[in-house]
This record gives structure tokens, C-alpha cells and sequence, in this order.
């Protein structure tokens, strides 16, 4: 797969600009991004005792087709922190297995049941209750700060080293000073632009249209991932709904867009005619959340006082539904590298070198591993007219638990040290 070097830096730091500054603050670490990666770094630091600022740009955690996949992974964290339980009371539904049909066979692509943990599934849970849930939890500690409604527009910089933020709400520009800055704002980083960094990137052949359709009580349980001729849907169990996700050629939205609603029906109904019953429910064009499929990695995560995490430093690909789970993971670690470093009041290159090393080969695992599924089985399909034959691989015994655990957990699946 072809890949290339991106980079917005530039050899001359451009001057500050001179603002009228409604007031500025000092923490020891401020974190840009109230996502996954942003809300759990919060709170493993504010546990530490260390003074940490959550900055969020909008105003609640409410956004619609955000990732609502919970792994093991995360699960064991949850339990470390004294946490899961209470997790578990919120409601929400859980995935045991994955499985691929086609009009021909079904045949079960990972099968989460055989873990040896407590949470042998996929927890399904909206991002927003998980948000709430860990920014309450943060808020118990008074050294912790949450500021939403926060546009961060600047780097705070001084002969090369980052030194904070600057933000535009609540009536004007505020000023963060911090000994770390991070960066968790996601796949459309703002600080990822602002600190130049290099990615690479690769070329995914699929873009995904989200949207939600009635779940009958005679409906599956579940996951399931279906395959017709030229189309892929992936169906998510939540409860009283199916959230589906209806992959595409890349770049093929605004075809799709130009044929109408009535065609897309069709061939959803086409790939699934279970759906045929409640299809009509799919009315308009606001009822669809379109993604446009990325996959990239920084060639390096950090600059002297700014680190970067979760989609920021890594975008992944929707294969597997391993984002939050990746990025939750960084956040752990970042906490048990560098909670001493913060409490000690120096944060130096070789910290946050370490959070990079300690990362970097399990997110290449996962996104090599996203990237052979959509090339061996996604682009095969939408490229082509005819049935797709399932490749015989995806048949054996052993391979169903292998993938269960990349999924689940990844090759070195970061747990609590601090």
C-alpha cells in the first residue's frame, strides 16, 4: 500500500500575536481534547495528585456516530480504577461475537466468549454516557479543571518549547500555561497543525455511511457484517436499534448522494432484506453521518512540552471499532510514564520518547492488520458486481480466537501502573 510523508512545519517560528488576554492560568498539564484519550488521562493524573486542565471545544460531549465500542482492554482499566462496576450499571449492550454473512454462509470472525476475563465481549455504550461518566469521576479531585466551550487557536511557545495553549470562549482569549501540553483532539487535530508535525499516511479503498434502523426483539444479537454483491454493511446491536454502518468506494459519496434516497434503500435492503420491514424509516439525508475513511501515524508523537495521543498522534481505520480503545490505552501509559516527571515539575524529551516507544508497535500491529481486511475483503467487494466468495482462511477454528484478542486487547495491552 502506497504511503507518504506529510508535514505543516515550517523552519522559522512565526511571532506571537498580541491578544487581549481575559485571564491565564498555570497546571501542570493541560490536555486539549475531551474525547477518550483526553477525559482518561484526566483522571489517571488528577488520582496522582497533579494539577491537570481538560480543555473541550464544545460546549457537551454529544456528538452523534461517535465510536461506542468499550473492549477488554479497557474493561481491565475500568476494574484497576476501581470503576467497572459502576460502568456496568450505565445502560448498554454487549457483543460476544463478530460474524460475517454472505447469502451463501455466515462464518464467525471473532468470538470474544473464549477470553480468559471477566469482560469476554464488547461493551456498547454511547460516548457521551462514557465521557460524563470519567469527567464526573474527575471532577471529585479538586486539582482537576474541565473547561468546555474551549477553541484552542495557539501554541504557547518559547525558544522552541511549547509552554501552553491559547483558546478563544467564554467571552474572549484565555491563556494555559503548562508544564506538558497534550494533544488529544482527534483525527482533525488542531494541535497536530499547529506543532507541524510529519504523518504517514495510506490510502483506505472505503469511505462509511452511519445511520440507525429498528431492532425487532426476533432480530440477532450482537455484530454482524454483511456482504452482497459490490456492497458491505456492518450492523452493531444497541439495544433497541441497529447502528449500521454501509461501507462505499472511496470517494463515491456524492454519486451515491446524486442517485437518491429510494436507490440507497434498495440496495440496502438488497444486502440485508430482513431490513425490508423497517426501511421506509430511512427517510432523509440528515439521518446519515458520513466518514470519510482515514489511516495515519506521526512519524514522531511529541515536541519538547507538547505530546500527542489517541487520534491525534494515530487515526485509525473503523475495522474492528479499536479506536477508542487505542486511544484510552495511550492515555494509560502516558500516565504511568510521565505522572512523576509532572509531579517533579520537569517533563523532558526522553518521557515522552518512551510514551512513543511504548505505542507506536501496537497501533502499526492494528492498522496493518485494518489494512489487510479492507484491501483482502473490502476493496475486492465494492470493486466488483459479482458475489464475493469468503477466502478459506476466515474458516479456521484457531483464527477466530486470535483475532478476538488482537481486537480485544491488542499485542501489549497497557494496564494501570501509577
Amino acid at each position: 500500500m502506497a504511503s507518504h510523508i506529510t508535514s505543516n512545519s515550517s523552519s522559522q517560528e512565526t511571532p506571537t500575536p498580541v491578544h487581549d488576554i481575559v485571564d491565564a492560568q498555570t497546571t501542570n498539564c493541560c490536555i486539549v481534547g475531551g474525547g477518550p484519550a483526553g477525559a482518561v488521562l484526566a483522571l489517571l493524573l488528577a488520582r496522582q495528585g497533579i494539577p491537570v486542565m481538560l480543555l473541550e471545544a464544545h460546549k457537551d460531549f454529544d456528538r452523534d456516530f461517535r465510536g461506542d465500542t468499550i473492549h477488554p482492554s479497557v474493561m481491565e482499566i475500568m476494574e484497576e480504577l476501581g470503576l467497572a462496576d459502576r460502568l456496568l450499571q450505565l445502560p448498554h449492550a454487549k457483543i460476544q461475537q463478530m460474524r460475517i454473512r454472505t447469502p451463501e454462509t455466515t462464518v464467525t470472525l471473532a468470538d470474544f466468549s473464549h477470553l480468559k476475563t471477566r469482560y469476554s465481549y464488547i461493551m456498547i455504550l454511547p460516548q457521551v454516557k462514557f465521557l460524563e461518566f470519567i469527567t464526573a469521576e474527575a471532577q471529585k479531585y479538586p486539582n482537576f479543571q474541565l473547561v468546555m466551550g474551549a477553541n484552542v487557536q495557539e501554541l504557547i511557545e518559547e525558544d522552541g518549547v511549547v509552554k501552553g495553549v491559547r483558546y478563544r470562549g467564554h467571552g474572549g482569549w484565555h491563556e494555559v500555561r503548562a508544564i506538558l501540553t497534550v494533544g488529544a483532539d482527534g483525527r482533525h487535530s488542531r494541535l497536530r497543525q499547529l506543532g507541524g508535525f510529519a504523518s504517514i499516511q495510506t490510502s483506505p479503498p472505503m469511505d462509511v455511511l452511519w445511520f440507525r434502523l429498528p431492532k425487532r426483539p426476533e432480530d440477532p444479537e450482537g455484530a454482524m457484517g454483511r456482504i452482497g454483491r459490490g456492497h458491505i454493511l456492518v450492523m452493531l446491536d444497541r439495544g433497541e436499534q441497529w447502528q449500521i454502518a454501509y461501507l462505499i468506494p472511496k470517494g463515491g459519496y456524492q454519486e451515491i448522494r446524486a442517485t437518491g434516497m429510494e436507490a440507497l434503500r434498495k440496495s440496502i435492503v438488497e444486502v440485508v432484506p430482513e431490513l425490508q420491514d423497517r426501511i421506509e424509516h430511512l427517510q432523509n439525508w440528515s439521518q446519515i453521518a458520513f466518514l470519510s475513511v482515514e489511516s495515519s501515524r506521526l512519524v514522531r508523537w511529541y515536541r519538547l512540552g507538547l505530546l500527542l495521543i489517541g487520534d491525534a498522534a494515530h487515526v485509525m481505520s473503523p475495522v474492528g471499532g479499536v479506536g477508542i480503545n487505542y486511544a484510552i490505552q495511550d492515555a494509560v501509559v502516558a500516565a504511568n510514564v510521565l505522572s512523576q516527571p509532572l509531579k517533579q515539575g520537569r517533563v523532558e524529551l526522553r518521557h515522552l520518547a518512551k510514551v512513543q516507544r511504548q505505542r507506536e508497535l501496537p497501533t502499526r500491529v492494528i492498522q496493518a492488520f485494518q489494512a489487510f481486511m479492507q484491501q483482502r475483503i473490502a476493496a475486492r467487494v465494492l470493486s466488483s458486481n459479482q458475489q464475493f466468495q469468503l477466502p478459506p482462511w476466515l474458516r479456521l477454528p484457531w483464527l477466530r480466537d486470535l483475532l478476538a484478542r488482537l481486537i480485544a486487547y491488542g499485542i501489549f495491552p497497557a494496564h494501570v501502573t501509577t
